[in-house]
Order: C-alpha cells, then sequence, then structure tokens
C-alpha cells in the first residue's frame, strides 16, 4: 500500500472516538498494520479490548471505506497478543545459538483469579437461554417464535442474539438497521419488531463480515449486550446461544444469573446426543432446565398434509425422559417456517394458523408455565 494510502486511512481514524478513554482509536494504538491483500482490499489490525465497545469495528470499517475508496478488512485481535509478542526476547549475538536465560529464584505460586460474580440484572425478568448441543437445528426459529408468542400473550421480551459468529436474527426479525446510541444514559437502544427488543452483533457488523473473536471479545460483547443497552422493564429475556458448550455459553452464566435453559433438537440421534451434552453443561453450571423442544419433528407435505418423518421418531422425548425433563413440543417441518423467517416474519407472525404456529404457542405456553413454576419454588 502506498504511504498515502496508509496516510489516508490512518487520518480517518483519528476521528473514530473509544468512549472508553475519551480519546482516537489511533491515538490509543489500536490500529496497525494497514495494508492491501492480494485481491487489493485494504486490510487493517484492529485491537479491541474486554471493556471496549463492539460497535467500534463498524466504525472502524465505515471510516476506512470511506477514506481508502475500498472493501476494507478489520482483522479483530486482542490487544494482550500484541504484548507478548513485544515481550523481549533473549539476544542471538553474531547469528549463533541463544544465550541461555537466568530464571529467577520461583516464587510461591499467586492464587488462581476467581470466576467473575455473576451481575444481577432484575430489570431483565427471567433470562432464559435457547440452547443446543449442535448447528442447524432451528434453535434461532424457535427462540424467535417464541418471543413473539410470549410477546401476543402480554408479555414485555427481549431477544438478545448470543451468536456472535453467526448472527440471524436480524434476518429472521425484519431489521437490519443500525441501534442509535442513547447519549444522555450511554446506552444502545434496541431494535423493535413484532412486539420485541432486539439486540444482535449483527446489527453492528457487516454481512459478510466474519467475528474472528476468541473467548474475552465474546465475553466482552455478552456483557455489553447485558449492561449497556437499554431493555426497559421485561418480563423474559431470551438469549439465542451459539450451537455447542464454549466460550459465549460460559460467559452468559458468568455475567449475570441465568433463571433457565430450553434444549433444542431434531429427532434424529446425532442431535440427540449433542443435546444431551449441551443440556449436561448447563446443569452443571447450576442452571435448571426446563425442558426440551423437538424441531422438525416430521415433514407436513404440503400438498396432502401427510407427515413424513425426515429425521426419525421420538428423539426429544427420549431425550426428556433421559433427563428427567417435560417435552415442552414438537414442531412440524412446514416450508412456510423458512420462506416467512428469510423474510423477516416468524411463522407466527406470518401464518398464524399453520400447524408449526400452533406447536410453537403450545411451547411458549408452557415455558411460561415452566418459569412461574420454577419462581414458585
Amino acid at each position: 500500500m502506498s504511504d498515502t494510502l496508509a496516510a489516508d486511512v490512518g487520518a480517518a481514524l483519528q476521528d473514530i472516538i473509544n468512549p472508553r478513554t475519551g480519546r482516537s482509536v489511533a491515538a490509543d494504538g489500536m490500529i496497525d498494520a494497514i495494508r492491501r491483500d492480494a485481491d487489493g482490499r485494504v486490510r487493517l489490525d484492529f485491537y479491541l479490548g474486554a471493556q471496549d465497545p463492539a460497535s467500534l469495528v463498524r466504525e472502524v470499517r465505515h471510516a476506512a471505506e470511506r477514506a481508502s475508496g475500498t472493501q476494507v478488512i478489520v482483522d479483530v485481535k486482542d490487544p494482550r497478543a500484541r504484548q507478548r509478542q513485544a515481550a523481549p526476547q533473549a539476544s542471538r549475538p553474531g547469528g549463533g545459538r541463544a544465550l541461555p536465560v537466568m530464571q529467577p529464584p520461583k516464587a510461591a505460586a499467586a492464587p488462581r483469579p476467581s470466576a467473575p460474580t455473576p451481575v444481577a440484572y432484575p430489570h431483565l425478568g427471567r433470562i432464559l437461554a435457547i440452547s443446543s448441543g449442535k448447528g442447524g437445528v432451528g434453535k434461532s426459529t424457535v427462540a424467535s417464535n417464541l418471543a413473539v408468542a410470549l410477546a401476543r400473550d402480554g408479555a414485555r421480551v427481549g431477544l438478545m442474539d448470543a451468536d456472535i459468529y453467526g448472527p440471524n436474527l436480524p434476518r429472521m426479525m425484519g431489521v437490519q438497521e443500525q441501534p442509535q446510541v442513547d447519549q444522555v444514559r450511554q446506552q444502545i437502544i434496541p431494535l423493535e419488531a413484532h412486539g420485541v427488543k432486539i439486540m444482535s452483533i449483527g446489527f453492528m457488523v457487516e454481512r459478510d463480515q466474519p467475528a474472528i473473536w476468541r473467548g474475552p471479545i465474546v465475553m466482552k460483547v455478552i456483557t455489553q449486550f447485558l449492561r449497556d443497552v437499554a431493555w426497559g422493564e421485561l418480563d423474559y429475556l431470551l438469549v439465542d446461544m451459539p450451537p455447542g458448550t464454549g466460550d459465549a455459553q460460559l460467559s452468559l452464566v458468568q455475567a449475570t444469573h441465568v433463571h433457565g435453559a430450553l434444549i433444542v433438537t431434531t429427532p434424529q440421534e446425532v442431535s440427540v446426543g449433542d443435546a444431551l451434552r449441551g443440556a449436561k453443561m448447563f446443569e452443571r453450571v447450576g442452571v435448571p432446565v426446563l425442558g426440551i423442544v423437538e424441531n422438525m419433528s416430521w415433514f407436513l407435505c404440503p400438498h396432502c398434509d401427510a407427515p413424513s418423518p425426515l429425521f426419525g421418531r421420538g428423539g426429544g422425548a427420549r431425550l426428556a425422559k433421559e433427563l428427567g425433563l417435560p417435552l415442552l413440543g414438537e414442531v412440524p417441518l412446514v416450508p412456510a417456517v423458512l420462506t416467512a423467517g428469510d423474510a423477516g416474519a416468524p411463522i407466527i407472525v406470518a401464518d398464524p394458523d399453520s400447524p408449526a404456529s400452533v406447536a410453537l404457542r403450545e411451547v411458549a405456553s408452557r415455558v411460561a408455565e415452566a418459569v412461574t413454576a420454577l419462581a414458585a419454588t
């Protein structure tokens, strides 16, 4: 890249202020290695700390694109990695072997830092994690329709997209714009659709921008969505989790008190086995699992209404029995669910009389009953 272009991009980033420090991201040394890749795109390294707002990624990209006139790829990195790289290394005089480094006497081992204490957010109501052991089981479909069903029953509902690597809720709920910031309270104003307040990292990154983030950044994003979003007073905050039992799940239960989890599976054993591990993870960290939702229980032919068990039978019921939990519902695979989700209207909104809508409303009713029963114990 020419020095001029690098200077232009660097100058543009002087206008991006990090609210944590009050200085520009350039002045804070968060920008490094402005370069052009083999495809002609501009790339830069952005060192985003655990306390810095994730929205800076989008601001940096847009400013760099305006300055360079081309697509910009922002490689988000952990500042601690640069600090480790900058640590002094053993010298190699004359190209020979490295000189031995004298080791100081071993001191007593420092105590291991304790896990962060979860913070209570009473205004968020009951925080429920919608989870699964694997991807592709329709977890986001269940989460979005469950949120709408609860809202239509009169509840105040928030929907938080914790799937940092594959945020689908903006498209499925039909909202794509970037949230605004309440400058007085310094909080992000969630978007709203179908009576539900929504927050997702998908509002803050481009559609084709991968989130190549490690655990500390994931923890920061989830904490910011809980703490720095103007949710108002809610009855339920549904959290759409990513697949698996990794950073996002642990970050959520470390950041706040999760009142319960729902496990979504499909009937086949490959999905059931992964869902079992997901349920056991929540049990291990002290989060009660409210029940099992079996999605894609059978394919409902749009021409003859004949059910076909494409993915086997009874996997959700077997999982519920093994765990001693209720089976909250069996949701049929209906083609309209796909088209409605892609169009930004959950099936409960697009076709309230669909068999899938009926099943999802029953799930919502049972979830509300389970939460009430749990609160009474």
